[in-house]
């Protein structure tokens, strides 16, 4: 069923030119993005990049010192206040004394329409602890509350900031499959994270930040295409070193025992080669760059 609470806009977001600075230090210098609906984005960046800054402009948290936000063809505080957005912020704690069930009513009554509680809790996997009060938490069990506040007007667009801060692996694998299935439904999620893996798992897209402006924008699979080169790993005894870094399209050697890791800039002539004179050879991969590697080639030399 179409959702009357946004204007009909083409973008879930959208900023233009969004600039901030304080005093001297500029966090963002220019900012352009847009977010179609139903996508998954992620926002990576060093500390300090701007990721945060952006975030808390795009939900009217703070107040650009030029350009504009829209999030479904509105103003941030409107698309906020109607319910169609939700967001959930690093900073900010939890309501102490009350059930993570009470805390969830709380705060759907803040909202004109709200998801059931049934819903809510399913979707942010809180149901087995909802009779459980806030300050008894873990960390990675808070966040899920938090998801779940975020998730009580029924949202069209989630804003997430560090989502899975806290969590275990086994957890933040749950959580993501959780959004997997939520963006079946039509939801629309911007994600920053320092998760690469993340990034380069569950988004469509990556949007690096550095040096307070957007400097790449691209699926992952086409980010790490920027790196240009492949590693051949293998087992290798004895491993001559000389003979290894003479193969044919091989820039690095690496060598730990009978381990050999080589990058490579052309992987198919230098894998032939190495065949040819070493047909001992065992355990062989050819493993292409990861995002973690486009991450360094992109932002490297950018401050």
């Amino acid at each position: 069923m179409r959702d009357e609470r946004s204007e009909g806009s083409a973008d879930a977001l959208s900023a233009a030119g969004v600039r901030k600075a304080f005093g001297e230090v500029v966090a963002l210098s220019g900012v352009d993005l847009t977010v179609r609906p139903g996508e998954i984005v992620a926002l990576l960046g060093a500390n300090g990049a701007g990721k945060t800054t952006l975030l808390e402009i795009l939900l009217g948290l703070q107040q650009a010192d030029a350009g504009t936000a829209r999030l479904l063809g509105q103003e941030p505080q409107d698309a906020l206040r109607s319910g169609a957005v939700g967001a959930m912020l690093q900073t900010g704690s939890l309501l102490p004394d009350v059930t993570v069930g009470e805390l969830i009513r709380l705060v759907c009554a803040c909202y004109p329409r709200h998801a059931p509680l049934e819903q809510i809790a399913h979707e942010a996997g809180v149901t087995e602890f909802l009779g459980r009060r806030t300050d008894v938490l873990s960390g990675g069990q808070a966040q899920r509350v938090k998801l779940a506040m975020a998730l009580c007007s029924d949202p069209q667009l989630l804003i997430l900031d560090e989502p899975t801060v806290a969590m275990d692996v086994s957890a933040r694998r749950e959580f993501w499959q959780r959004r997997e299935t939520a963006s079946g439904l039509g939801r629309t999620l911007l994600f920053a994270t320092h998760y690469l893996d993340e990034a380069e798992n569950y988004a469509d897209r990556v949007v690096v930040i550095a040096g307070g402006k957007v400097i790449a924008d691209a699926p992952a699979d086409a980010l790490t295409e920027v790196v240009g080169t492949r590693e051949i790993r293998c087992r290798l005894s004895p491993a001559d070193r000389g003979e290894l870094e003479s193969l044919p399209g091989v820039a690095e050697v690496r060598i730990s025992g009978d381990h050999v890791v080589l990058r490579c800039t052309d992987s198919d002539r230098a894998l032939r080669t190495l065949l040819d004179r070493n047909p001992g050879a065992t355990r062989i991969e050819v493993v292409g760059a990861t995002l973690e590697d486009a991450f360094i080639a992109i932002t490297e030399g950018v401050r």
